[in-house]
């Protein structure tokens, strides 16, 4: 088995936000590798991508204009979570995407971003029981996330204020709200684990442990890599 047959690479900015992402992979087993986003990024001495969540994706990476709830962009970060998703799809590395992730993932595919959801819905980007259930997503049978789940619904915490819009190339929508349309999973079935997840299971797997399977399938792809 290789050396680095359980590690994880994180890219980061903010240290403080690593912890829960970190203790989620150590329970699927797996070692984290986190690297921050301003230094040299690569993916030799690791065997899984996950993205994790922060700040908005600049909207001029597809093709829009900022609107007025959208971040400052952070160009550095983009650039080098753009390059690690390039990487790990070229050597077929496993990718776990969450919040953020699954954004940007999006945007390397070349699809689009809704900028702001409207106010007053279950999406909440300053809940302050981060694991506190927001919604309901229904999950596509057939999809690599309803392999995991073994369920047609999740009841999963939410924390954002952008959204999937336009999905892009050679990725598959694996889950949507249950009470509107606001895409809630991606994945790329040519790919042998690519799986994207706009809610936050690593806030969640200590009081509803079946998110921790995102996890540990995640780890299973990471091990055979």
């Amino acid at each position: 088995m290789p050396l680095n047959s359980s590690r994880v690479l994180i890219p980061y900015r903010h240290p403080k936000k690593l912890k829960p992402y970190e203790s989620a992979v150590r329970a699927a087993g797996l070692e984290p590798v986190p690297v921050l986003t301003s230094g040299p990024v690569s993916l030799n001495s690791a065997s899984g991508l996950l993205l994790m969540g922060g700040t908005d994706v600049n909207p001029e990476r597809y093709g829009q204009t900022a609107q007025p709830a959208t971040d400052e962009p952070d160009d550095e970060r983009d650039a080098a979570e753009l390059a690690l998703i390039d990487e790990a799809l070229r050597k077929d590395l496993p990718i776990f995407a969450i919040c953020r992730g699954i954004q940007i993932l999006n945007v390397f595919h070349g699809g689009t971003l809704i900028q702001d959801l409207p106010a007053g819905g279950p999406h909440d980007p300053d809940t302050k029981d981060v694991s506190a259930i927001a919604h309901e997503v229904n999950i596509e049978p057939g999809t690599l996330l309803d392999k995991i789940a073994g369920t047609a619904c999740w009841r999963v915490n939410s924390r954002h204020h952008q959204a999937v819009d336009r999905v892009g190339e050679h990725l598959r929508v694996s889950a949507v709200t249950s009470d509107g349309p606001v895409i809630e999973a991606l994945e790329r079935p040519d790919r042998r684990f690519v799986l994207a997840v706009q809610w936050h299971p690593e806030d969640q797997i200590a009081v509803h442990p079946e998110q921790l399977k995102l996890f540990q399938s995640f780890a299973h792809a990471v091990r055979d890599s």
